[in-house]
């Protein structure tokens, strides 16, 4: 299937053209929006956004660094499907990190910083859409690396869960959102309570969820997956 990029997408004359163009189709991927075998054209994107091809070109090498595009000379580009050693690979990578980043949280964090993680729990209880839940979900985990002084912790995370985020989207449509607040919610007990060993012991439950969730997805939509 032949897509063109989202009409309502728009470039700004003042940012980098690659990384808008990046975070457009990257985030487009990651939310299933642009389904697997999707076929994306280096000419059409962009024509469609009045751009030169080799922006273009230096995104598509970008996201299959990522494995969210497969470059296949000759026969075109197409949206992959999920790799699940992909995922499990990020989710211990991610565990590895969080766990520990959690456990310093919870020897350090002082009161305000246990109310803006608060704040954003009561958030993800309001948000009515996946892609809402989802970004306040990042700035949740997002937030206890800042809080402790690991901002790049987060970036690390960033740059290797993309195929996790992919099944997060997929997840939170058959999965309740109950479940993901009510574990933030004992990693927060846990770090108000000034424990790390429980911090850590909840953050492991909850990135574990996915873990325990994927053979479930990928039966329910094989389609996605390889």
């Amino acid at each position: 299937m032949q897509v063109t990029p989202d009409q309502n997408s728009k470039l700004s004359t003042t940012e980098p053209i690659g990384a808008q163009l990046y975070s457009i189709l990257r985030g487009q991927i990651i939310r299933n929006e642009l389904q697997p075998g999707t076929r994306l054209s280096e000419a059409g994107i962009a024509a469609e956004y009045q751009i030169s091809r080799q922006p273009v070109r230096e995104v598509f090498i970008r996201l299959a660094d990522e494995g969210l595009l497969e470059v296949r000379p000759q026969r075109g580009t197409i949206v992959p499907r999920i790799s699940e050693r992909m995922v499990e690979d990020a989710r211990f990578i991610r565990e590895a990190i969080e766990a520990d980043v959690v456990k310093r949280a919870a020897a350090k964090f002082d009161r305000a910083q246990i109310a803006e993680l608060d704040r954003l729990l009561e958030q993800q209880k309001r948000a009515e859409d996946v892609r809402s839940f989802v970004e306040l979900d990042d700035q949740f985990h997002r937030s206890l690396a800042d809080g402790i002084g690991r901002a790049h912790a987060w970036h690390v995370i960033e740059a290797l869960k993309a195929q996790l985020d992919r099944v997060r989207y997929l997840s939170l449509k058959q999965f309740p959102k109950a479940k993901l607040i009510e574990q933030h919610s004992a990693v927060i007990e846990a770090i108000r309570a000034g424990d790390p060993g429980q911090a850590e012991a909840a953050m492991r439950r909850h990135l574990n969820t996915i873990v325990d969730d994927l053979p479930v997805i990928a039966a329910e939509q094989p389609d996605h997956f390889d």
